[in-house]
């Protein structure tokens, strides 16, 4: 695939044992509340990706699953294919950190001042200096956390010990002090790598639109899965567990000119949803669900991954609603094509299309996240649906359209004895699209005829994958609207 993660920028890697507050402290960082923060051990799973922006200065920053097992910072290579193979995901979770601490260009170190300097923090440092290059050890900050008062600001010293230099004291829980170490941290980073660019590129600096994709599905449909596969290694944890995602991960790539921002989120089920209807979900899978509705109303674009191998449910049905009740475009990506027993790709088109009658505009691409078939697509797919969603139609243009839909179908009242009379249609906005037709201030129309105009809308200018709203306007209010 060509493509480019945003790699150009320094990455910062917030590291340390369980519970020591790195969540909080990457959410302070990035200003943004992405991490799932709890009190619970081992709260975070996959690990936490963000931007930092201090003094003219940008840099990554990941915030880590808590290192559990000691051993497994260590572990041979033999060691290590044998647990991505297994199915321990809390293994896998402190693998991934261990491959962050390796490309890391600085580490925050953290630790609990109230819990006070721990043997597993000794530990913690020592195993990190047998993986890390010798070069490595010294772009370490100490950081003590939850250091909230005078008094407890003076019990920091005892961190000297770990002989990482002085710790710099903060609470990332309201953020005193964070500002000194974010003034550290860009001190210590490294400059921006250059990039190879283009001719094109050579001559002006351009900044490319954000494509936001929001990966839907229920759990285990394969959606780590195809994020891992998109990008060629394992960013997001992947296990048979549900709701192993439990926060939403962005990833963004740079691909033909474009950044697509992706985000695997939990998986949805139909239970889930009955059951933060009735508050009897935990606390973190609820909030890992509602999380992942939310990121529906400020995404572009919905993959919804299905499983083709088995039957859809209303879950599918209700999940497609969530996405073009937003206005999100649609992609179905039906995923396990590999183990399909029936490879007859118009059936299962129709099998798809008749579970879900209102969305027969989305694409259906077949792949196999396991495998890698036509994965590489997709990207493209994301850029194609993108600009339907910008297809802006001139008046002059629809004017004439209007002209031959009315000449061939006359208007359908709604009620009423009179036939209306459609004066205009015009496009009010891009990105999703929108379009208003004008009748007689005493007219109606009858809502099957507002689809008939959808569909000769989408025959002569496209819009593939992507929702159309035509609002009714009499006169010059509007007194309803038509969603499609």
């Amino acid at each position: 695939m060509d493509h480019e993660e945003k790699n150009n920028l320094p990455l910062v890697v917030i590291f340390g044992r369980t519970n020591v507050g790195k969540s909080t402290l990457f959410n302070c960082l990035t200003e943004k509340k992405s991490a799932l923060v709890s009190k619970n051990s081992g709260t975070t799973r996959d690990s936490n990706l963000g931007l930092v922006s201090w003094r003219g200065r940008s840099f990554r920053i990941v915030d880590t699953g808590g290192i559990e097992d000691l051993k497994l910072l260590t572990a041979s290579r033999r060691t290590e294919r044998k647990t991505r193979l297994s199915g321990d995901i809390d293994a896998k979770v402190q693998l991934q950190a261990r491959d962050y601490l390796k490309r890391a260009d600085l580490i925050l170190f953290l630790v609990d001042t109230r819990d006070g300097l721990l043997p597993q923090d000794r530990e913690l440092v020592l195993s990190y200096k047998k993986i890390a290059a010798p070069e490595k050890t010294a772009d370490m900050i100490l950081v003590a956390n939850k250091a909230d008062s005078p008094s407890l600001r003076k019990e920091t010293a005892e961190f000297n010990k770990l002989g990482l230099g002085e710790p710099v004291a903060i609470s990332a829980a309201n953020g005193s002090g964070t500002g000194d170490l974010l003034d550290i941290i860009v001190e210590k980073i490294p400059p921006e790598k250059k990039l190879p660019t283009t001719d094109e590129q050579d001559e002006g600096v351009r900044t490319p639109d954000t494509i936001n994709v929001a990966i839907i599905g229920k759990p285990n449909v394969g959606k780590s899965s195809l994020i891992n596969k998109l990008l060629g290694e394992e960013r997001v944890i992947v296990s048979p567990i549900p709701h192993t995602t439990r926060e939403p991960q962005d990833i963004t790539l740079e691909y033909r000119g474009k950044r697509i921002n992706f985000i695997d989120t939990a998986g949805i089920s139909r239970q889930g949803q009955k059951l933060i209807r009735h508050s009897k979900i935990k606390n973190l899978e609820k909030f890992s669900i509602i999380k992942s509705l939310s990121i529906i109303k400020r995404s572009d674009i919905a993959l919804l991954v299905i499983d083709i191998n088995e039957p859809l449910t209303r879950q599918e049905s209700r999940l497609t609603e969530e996405i073009i009740g937003n206005k999100t475009s649609l992609i179905i990506i039906a995923n396990k094509w590999d183990a399909a027993k029936d490879k007859n790709i118009k059936a299962c088109r129709t099998k798809v299309y008749d579970h879900l009658p209102f969305v027969t505009w989305a694409p259906i691409h077949f792949v196999s996240a396991l495998t890698g078939e036509k994965v590489k697509k997709i990207p493209d797919l994301i850029l194609s649906i993108a600009a339907a969603r910008n297809i802006a139609v001139s008046d002059n243009m629809l004017e004439k359209l209007l002209s031959r839909i009315v000449k061939k179908h006359l208007p359908a009242k709604a009620s009423g004895s009179k036939y209306p009379h459609i004066y205009g249609l015009k496009q009010t906005r891009v990105n999703p699209p929108k379009f208003t037709i004008r009748i007689g201030s005493k007219d109606t129309i009858h809502f099957s005829y507002l689809h008939f105009i959808e569909n000769r809308l989408r025959e002569k200018f496209g819009f593939s994958g992507t929702p159309l709203t035509i609002n009714i306007e009499k006169g010059r209010r509007v007194h309803g609207s038509h969603n499609t």
